[in-house]
């Protein structure tokens, strides 16, 4: 079975019907509950919820203590090729726009290891463009080899690859993935992606699962805000995460709501997702799946990550630059604007002051391989 017949079975539902339908007593009863349904979740998601986010934070929060401590894992991008066969009309990456282009040589990907390793930071994301004919999967595994001797945790962000090209890169080092689906809605995808390797839905859609199959420790799934109607994404997001969870019980997962960031190109949003809607969305998936982890990345504000920390992040990135070589100073073209620019050094104490334990380095993963 794959997610997509987990979607068919929700392919007729009329999600904002359904959430005009919700009243504050249902929204009552749902947080009363011990259990959280699908349905109980999208019904989080609706603006009956909206008089209720205190309620929902404040479980939120005591879920996230009970689950993961006060313990946030640190971690920062590196990105090694911005080569990119896709057209993809909101990213500035995409092969139509006219960017300074880079792809690290092996010699420059130690380099830039070096810089970030100095920093304290052991857990590294390492991120392509979408160029299989440039980033190809013996490039990858050279990559993941130079960056294991330097990191106790080497995710990858790239794109989606077989179960045995996961099987080459988790051999040579590589424990987390993390692939957003952009969005989930099936039409809209197809509009966002006219042409390139992206443009196949069900490949993409499939991959987190493959990644599963080949072994990695940890998958992190979601969608790109400001693509498409936030609840539709938002609901398919938590079905995945909750279907992968449940087949792959031994999988770390994870989900992050990652929100469109200003790039090259004239793109513009059908809708943004508003700061308040952002937290109804990341406590209801709190409330719904209590185990899993929330990543937060600096697509978000300083101010509006510090003040949403403790209501179910469990892994935020700090020190980062997300253009490639960019840790050395020199960066080609960033695939969108940050919002938060904090070192680790930083990161690391306004966490210690805000009553959170920073993790740079996993000891486990470390010791056990």
């Amino acid at each position: 079975m794959s997610f997509i017949e987990v979607m068919d079975q929700w392919k007729t539902f009329d999600i904002e019907g359904y959430c005009e339908s919700v009243t504050t007593g249902r929204i009552g009863r749902i947080l009363g509950s011990a259990a959280v349904s699908p349905l109980d979740f999208l019904a989080l998601l609706s603006n009956a919820a909206d008089g209720c986010v205190e309620q929902m934070a404040q479980r939120a929060s005591r879920l996230t203590r009970n689950q993961f401590g006060n313990a946030i894992v640190l971690f920062t991008p590196m990105y090694i090729s911005n080569y990119c066969e896709n057209v993809c009309p909101y990213c500035s990456f995409a092969c139509h726009n006219d960017i300074s282009r880079s792809h690290l040589e092996l010699f420059e990907i130690e380099a830039e290891a070096i810089r970030i390793a100095a920093t304290g930071m052991r857990n590294v994301l390492l991120l392509t463009g979408e160029s299989p004919s440039k980033v190809t999967i013996e490039y990858l595994e050279k990559s993941v080899r130079i960056l294991r001797n330097h990191f106790s945790s080497v995710a990858i962000e790239i794109y989606p690859l077989s179960v045995n090209d996961y099987d080459r890169l988790i051999a040579a080092g590589a424990d987390m993935l993390t692939l957003y689906q952009e969005t989930y809605n099936q039409p809209r995808y197809a509009k966002l992606h006219s042409r390139g390797p992206k443009s196949d839905y069900r490949f993409r859609i499939d991959a987190p699962e493959r990644g599963c199959m080949a072994g990695m420790h940890a998958v992190t799934v979601g969608a790109l805000h400001g693509l498409y109607n936030w609840r539709y994404d938002a609901f398919f997001t938590a079905l995945h995460a909750a279907y992968l969870q449940r087949k792959y019980p031994s999988v770390e997962l994870s989900v992050s709501f990652p929100r469109l960031r200003p790039q090259a190109g004239n793109f513009t949003s059908p809708g943004l997702l508003s700061d308040r809607q952002f937290v109804r969305m990341m406590t209801a998936f709190r409330i719904f799946m209590p185990s899993a982890g929330i990543t937060l990345s600096t697509r978000e504000s300083a101010q509006f990550r510090m003040s949403i920390l403790p209501l179910g992040i469990t892994r935020i990135s700090a020190g980062v630059s997300v253009s490639v070589g960019g840790h050395g100073g020199n960066g080609s073209t960033p695939q969108f604007e940050i919002a938060d620019e904090r070192n680790a050094p930083e990161m690391c104490s306004d966490l210690l002051a805000a009553g959170f334990q920073p993790v740079m380095h996993d000891w486990n993963r470390a010791l056990t391989g």
